[in-house]
């Protein structure tokens, strides 16, 4: 019943105003960016996009939140979290509900935004829509109770965008348009195409190293565009692994940022895939590879 609930919400929604012209209005302000070009705002919009994009959504949102693959002290949690709001990919609470959910349904009813349902819908129709990261009290406690029972994470939920306006604001006062246009509106619009990417892309195109029971594919574009995210295979086949990227070639810049609050003291019970299970795909990669020679 629950699971038929989900997939009525993908598909009668009809369009989220609201949100559909937030994505209007983000997307032709990225475009007028590029007419206010200046390396000062090119290089403050790649800070801003590793703070919100990597360290908020790729490590906090996703790895420490969702899947809780690594401890944090509270502080860092919250500090993460807060990198997050600044990708405006909504509240806390909404972001793990939503992931948590595609993680249960995963390329089956109710899966927000599987690829199964379109290439389109999976990338950005879901946002327009369908769930839009739009739960009521009762699904959220279900797929996120944990959140739910913390007040901190309640309050950043309830209140995410406040902190993009606060940023937008300072931009703009300290740098000018240029800074506001690409520090904001680029950087924001830019981002949610290579999170979505994961959404769509990795189901679609890729390698597979795991024989999962969904669509997962392996996408080395998108790892790098989405701070390694894009090794969406291993993630899938281990969700609450906090290293994505098994090989040195896969390079897992979210992994790094979580080694690195490890090396300071930051980070504990990292949570890795077992050594018989990382040797078992190694094997199977290699008859891969054997069979396409």
């Amino acid at each position: 019943m629950h699971n038929e609930a989900i997939t009525n919400i993908q598909r009668k929604t009809g369009i989220n105003w609201a949100t559909s012209i937030t994505m209007v209005v983000f997307h032709v302000a990225a475009v007028a960016a590029l007419f206010m070009f200046t390396w000062q705002a090119f290089l403050v919009c790649l800070l801003l996009w590793w703070v919100a994009g990597s360290l908020g959504v790729g490590m906090g949102y996703h790895r420490l939140l969702t899947h809780r693959g690594f401890k944090t002290p509270k502080v860092v949690e919250y500090f993460l979290t807060f990198c997050g709001l600044l990708a405006l990919e909504a509240g806390p609470i909404a972001w793990v509900t939503t992931h948590r959910l595609h993680h249960r349904h995963t390329d089956a009813p109710g899966d927000p935004h599987t690829p199964r349902e379109g290439s389109w819908w999976a990338h950005m129709g879901w946002i327009l829509k369908g769930t839009a990261q739009r739960y009521d009290e009762a699904t959220c406690r279900r797929y996120a109770p944990d959140l739910m029972k913390d007040p901190v994470h309640r309050f950043f939920d309830k209140y995410y965008f406040i902190p993009l306006i606060i940023l937008g604001v300072a931009l703009l006062v300290f740098g000018g348009w240029s800074m506001l246009f690409w520090g904001v509106f680029f950087r924001v619009t830019f981002n949610y195409h290579t999170t979505w990417l994961v959404n769509s892309a990795t189901h679609l195109w890729g390698t597979r190293r795991f024989e999962t029971n969904d669509d997962s594919r392996n996408s080395w574009w998108v790892a790098l565009l989405t701070w390694g995210e894009g090794w969406h295979n291993n993630h899938h086949a281990h969700p609450t692994a906090a290293k994505h990227g098994l090989t040195w070639y896969e390079i897992d810049m979210n992994w790094w940022g979580i080694r690195t609050l490890q090396l300071l003291g930051l980070a504990k019970n990292i949570k890795l895939i077992d050594h018989s299970a990382k040797a078992k795909a190694s094997e199977t990669s290699k008859a891969e590879i054997k069979m396409a020679a």
